[in-house]
């Protein structure tokens, strides 16, 4: 881990895997002008995945005594800094109790806050790209390969009770996690009790990810949640493997090789497929918990205006 020394001006963290390669180290400046954000930087904090817990509270250690450190975003690493450092906050927003992960630290009033955002995030973005009433107008399906924070995070609203009957007709859940299989089934059944077609199921294997695929219904949504293709080589599908018909696909990863994203495009015209990257859930991901961790609300005016930057440089 590269922890940081004591800062010098107000500072935002990046923790995660390697966040060098991120385009939010570029495109930060740009939307600290736009927001008003003078003298405000960003730094990246590298934690291997699954690290061991003190690495974790080490990070969280840091910005809860340094003063000019504001807080931080965290990806890939959000459920297990949640479960290595969580006595040492003073407060959870109910996301984050729930879910037992947090995307976003922040402080306020000398109290160390931690929130899980992805839910309002992922929200934000699939209203960009799925229609409104998709799921009651084509009745498909939802297969989500990867169970961690984002999964969590996107069942939380789709099945949010305030769409009805809206919903996914099945849920299909894949990882090679046995543990997050588990939790993302309670926490589902806790959600939708009725929903009864739900189907978790452990994949060591891509193959086995392309077997589930094959059960899919037309008009449904396909989502890359494993990180294979950004910060670990590969796809959760081999090239083998066929999407459903009319459905929407998306590659939760906008940077790294993206060979899922690469797979959707080949069959983008014979399936007739509406294929999405992860910039547009970037951003929303990005400001969400920048707005928090400098308490304040981005209007809607400053939010295009960081769309316009981030896409002229994307």
């Amino acid at each position: 881990m590269n922890l940081p020394t004591q800062a010098t001006q107000p500072t935002m963290y990046f923790i995660g895997v390697t966040t060098g390669q991120s385009s939010i180290m570029k495109l930060f400046p740009l939307w600290a002008e736009v927001l008003g954000l003078d003298n405000a930087i960003i730094k990246g904090i590298d934690i291997e995945l699954h690290a061991k817990q003190e690495v974790y509270r080490e990070a969280v250690g840091f910005i809860k005594q340094d003063v000019l450190s504001l807080g931080a975003l965290v990806t890939t690493h959000k459920i297990d800094l949640y479960e290595a450092a969580a006595d040492m906050f003073d407060y959870f927003d109910p996301y984050a109790t729930m879910f037992g992960e947090l995307s976003s630290i922040s402080k306020k009033a000398g109290k160390l806050e931690g929130f899980a955002k992805d839910p309002i995030s992922s929200g934000l973005a699939m209203d960009a790209f799925v229609p409104a009433d998709y799921w009651s107008e084509h009745s498909g399906d939802l297969f989500i390969m990867g169970a961690g924070g984002s999964a969590i995070a996107i069942c939380s609203y789709l099945l949010n009770e305030k769409h009805g009957t809206n919903i996914p007709s099945q849920l299909f859940i894949s990882d090679r996690s046995l543990s997050r299989l588990e939790e993302i089934e309670r926490l589902v059944s806790k959600m939708r009790p009725e929903l009864m077609a739900r189907f978790i199921h452990l994949t060591p294997e891509s193959i086995t990810n392309d077997e589930l695929l094959h059960k899919l219904k037309p008009h449904s949504l396909v989502i890359n949640a494993t990180g294979l293709g950004k910060d670990r080589p590969g796809s959760p599908l081999t090239d083998d493997a066929l999407f459903p018909d009319k459905s929407v696909v998306w590659e939760l990863n906008y940077r790294g090789e993206l060979d899922f994203l690469k797979q959707a495009r080949k069959q983008q015209g014979q399936q007739q497929l509406q294929v999405e990257d992860g910039w547009i859930y970037f951003i929303h991901g990005w400001t969400q918990v920048i707005a928090e961790v400098f308490h304040f609300e981005i209007t809607p005016q400053q939010f295009s205006e960081i769309e316009r930057i981030s896409n002229s440089l994307k």
